[in-house]
């Protein structure tokens, strides 16, 4: 007689019971991943702003009270159009007008983003390094683990 071979019942089911555990972890993993690939768009929207803010600073003696764009048409020459259009990932992008710079990106509400907020602060280097910015990440990206 010949002898039967193949994987009996319990092989199989540790198997499909190792496979169940990897697909637990791996899923929520991979969703991350695409989320944060996704967000990247809106962190490389705010480049233009950040370089427009940091020309504005040097351009203005230091100053970054000026740098908003209500401000006079030579002094807020460099700062780019606050965008409200949504293109891609990005909804808006937009410099405070409150006299600190400040930028602020919105993700949109759709493909697996929720409206996450990127907020870019800069400040001004100790008297050590002049016409220098340093930019400080805050918003609901932080949170969300997507930043």
């Amino acid at each position: 007689m010949k002898k039967q071979g193949g994987f009996t019942l319990i092989e199989l089911m540790i198997v499909v019971a190792i496979i169940g555990i990897l697909a637990a972890i791996a899923v929520p993993q991979y969703q991350t991943y695409t989320k944060k690939a996704k967000f990247s768009e809106v962190v490389q929207s705010t480049q233009p702003f950040k370089l427009g803010v940091e020309l504005c600073f040097q351009n203005n003696n230091n100053d970054l009270t000026v740098c908003k764009p209500s401000a006079a048409a030579t002094t807020a020459s460099d700062l780019p159009a606050n965008t409200t259009k949504a293109a891609g990932f990005v909804s808006s992008v937009a410099i405070s007008d409150d006299g600190k710079a400040v930028i602020t990106a919105t993700a949109v509400s759709a493909n697996g983003l929720s409206g996450e907020t990127y907020i870019l602060t800069p400040t001004a280097a100790a008297s050590g390094g002049a016409n220098a910015l340093s930019w400080g990440i805050s918003g609901t990206c932080k949170t969300a683990g997507i930043c």
